[in-house]
């Protein structure tokens, strides 16, 4: 069946296309503009004095885009008035020509102007003692933009919502509609739930606050099936429900504490991901009829529709199946009155539901964005603490010359280096690799760094890796081990140092590499009962230590191939008479033209030293 009404805007449904519009004399509209006066052309006074009509009196060579401020007064009655002339004055009384007059002794009587510049709306403070404020800013002049809200600083008093065209979306006229639709015959009652179902999906795709928005919508679902109360559960499963909002005819606010749904049928909703709709609760199944609170409150009809995340509804079914989707909450409504749903009721109620899931969907959405922007921020800022925490220069050493880089794969990472003078022209490096990315890893890292600079003084390198592997051991809940480099190099020449499990450094010694200082124990914070001992070596003028973290031999190529040790040491054979500065600089380009673009699997560090040896020469300062 195909019933057609000009203008035309198409609707489908179950075995029946209605395409819904009314003729412009038969509209309700049209019948609501010649009773009040109201036109797209017009405005009416708040006092309802006849409305100013463009095009009567002094013509307006340039005429203003047509806009609308919608008047809601404390109560919750909705108007609009038009916005004819620039700039608009909006205050209390007629006093100064106010053309949008407001009664509320609150609001100043030269309070605030709409301006039209350049094809936009600017709202200008003119004088408002308590501010004038834009989706809860406060503003000295604004730019508006479609459904921005309008404050005046009080609470309980007017607001004004500025519109590019006219709404007739007001709740409370919308609500007053549905209660007339339930009176009518079945088929004219069909029909009229239908035209209602577009305008409330309107209005819940509109901009005002979400706690209004699902109210509305709450007391919209009672309307349609006629229930004594309503309520909106939010959660993702069953046992973490909460109630948001409860509602009874009427549009009246209900606690949520006094409703005790159904747990039976809500269960089945969400079990079955489909709508429970019993009218009857003496015709549904025995679980449903004999549920505790269901006898217990005497009920008669209950509803429970599943709200779903990007649930697709299938107009064509019965019930309206959702498929697939997380789980968002429950819109449940009930009564002790018995009721009888027709095909197209219950398709009206699960599409309202739909819009709803909508609306719940792109708020956990908008939440999850504003979260992700919150932890990136703070991510950011711990990255530049990080950052900040390492060396930058290493000031004027006598007998060693040292430059070092760290790039974490993330923005925040495990790999640390750091270099401590020492009395008796002593210098201290370490370099370690934390297990792991990200925030754990580098926070392990700290607690190196600050354990490494509170026992370097007077300690020998077995004995301070023996502590910090105790201090990481006595806490198994931080989980991370750590490979380690620590070493005192005197201004002689002579090295102390103690490798933990650390990748094997490279010396160049006379135009030569080799691998030194092998690992003679295991990585921190594995077992508490290690001992990791202080091995000796000497260095000569010259040599150059390459200390470095896996980030760097494990690179891999988009072949899956490891960078690996020996090309490492094939690139520093090839620069071992260039500065340390060009040698890093080599390394670094050699395993950026390896990996070619691709992802940085692992976290780098390079720490590079070089012994200048026993003389009075001043070193170089990277």
């Amino acid at each position: 069946m195909t019933i057609f009404h000009k203008p035309a805007h198409a609707f489908h449904l179950t075995g029946m296309t209605v395409v819904h519009a009314v003729p412009r004399a038969s509209c309700p509209w049209n019948t609501y503009k010649r009773k009040t006066g109201q036109d797209a052309r017009a405005t009416a006074s708040p006092r309802g004095k006849i409305p100013f009509m463009l095009g009567q009196g002094t013509p307006n060579p340039a005429p203003l885009p047509e806009v609308f401020l919608e008047v809601v007064d404390p109560r919750g009655d909705h108007r609009e008035v038009a916005v004819t002339q620039s700039p608009f004055l909006i205050g209390r009384g007629t006093d100064g020509g106010n053309h949008l007059q407001l009664d509320d002794k609150r609001i100043s009587r030269s309070c605030a102007a709409l301006v039209h510049t350049n094809g936009e709306f600017r709202l200008e403070d003119r004088g408002q003692r308590l501010g004038i404020f834009v989706n809860q800013e406060k503003i000295s002049a604004k730019t508006l933009s479609d459904g921005d809200i309008i404050s005046f600083g009080a609470t309980g008093t007017i607001q004004l919502i500025f519109h590019r065209s006219r709404t007739e979306h007001a709740l409370p006229m919308i609500l007053s509609r549905l209660e007339h639709a339930a009176t009518l015959e079945a088929g004219s009652r069909d029909l009229r739930q239908l035209s209602l179902l577009l305008e409330a999906t309107s209005l819940l795709q509109s901009q005002m606050p979400l706690e209004e928005i699902l109210a509305a919508m709450v007391d919209r679902a009672i309307t349609i099936t006629d229930a004594d109360r309503g309520l909106l559960l939010e959660g993702s499963i069953l046992t973490q429900l909460r109630p948001v909002f409860a509602r009874q005819r009427g549009a009246l606010p209900l606690k949520t504490e006094s409703v005790g749904p159904s747990q039976t049928a809500i269960a089945h909703a969400i079990a079955r991901r489909t709508s429970v709709v019993e009218g009857d609760v003496a015709l549904a199944e025995e679980a449903i009829r004999n549920a505790v609170s269901v006898v217990g409150q005497q009920l008669r009809a209950v509803i429970a529709i599943p709200l779903l995340s990007r649930a697709s509804l299938d107009f064509a079914a019965p019930h309206a199946e959702a498929a697939g989707g997380e789980l968002l909450g429950v819109l449940y409504l009930d009564s002790r009155r018995p009721a009888a749903f027709s095909g197209l009721e219950r398709q009206i109620l699960d599409a309202l539901a739909h819009e709803a899931a909508s609306i719940l969907d792109n708020t956990r959405l908008v939440k999850k964005d504003r979260e992700r922007q919150r932890l990136e921020r703070e991510i950011s800022i711990a990255r530049d603490i990080q950052q900040a925490l390492l060396p930058k220069t290493f000031g004027r050493l006598p007998h060693v010359q040292v430059t070092a880089v760290n790039q974490p794969c993330l923005e925040v990472g495990g790999d640390y280096f750091d270099l401590i003078e020492l009395p008796g022209r002593r210098t201290a490096f370490m370099i370690a690799d934390v297990a792991g990315k990200g925030l754990g890893a580098a926070l392990v890292t700290a607690l190196l760094q600050g354990t490494f600079s509170a026992l370097t003084l007077g300690q020998e390198p077995g004995r301070v890796i023996t502590h910090i592997n105790y201090f990481l051991c006595s806490r198994p809940d931080v989980g991370r081990p750590a490979t380690l480099f620590f070493g005192i190099l005197d201004y002689d020449g002579k090295l102390e140092y103690s490798n933990a499990g650390h990748p094997l450094p490279l010396l160049v010694r006379n135009s030569r590499v080799q691998g030194v200082f092998p690992a003679e124990s295991c990585p921190l914070g594995m077992f508490e009962e290690e001992k990791f001992k202080t091995s000796f070596s000497t260095l000569e003028a010259g040599d150059t230590l390459v200390l470095f973290t896996d980030g760097i031999t494990d690179a891999v190529s988009p072949e899956l191939v490891r960078f690996g040790n020996e090309r490492l040491q094939f690139v520093v054979e090839q620069n071992t008479g260039a500065t340390l500065e060009d040698l890093q600089a080599a390394i670094l380009a050699a395993v950026g033209e390896f990996t070619r673009g691709a992802p940085q699997a692992d976290d780098i560090t390079l720490l590079l030293l070089r012994f200048l040896g026993a003389g009075p020469t001043e070193a170089l300062v990277s």
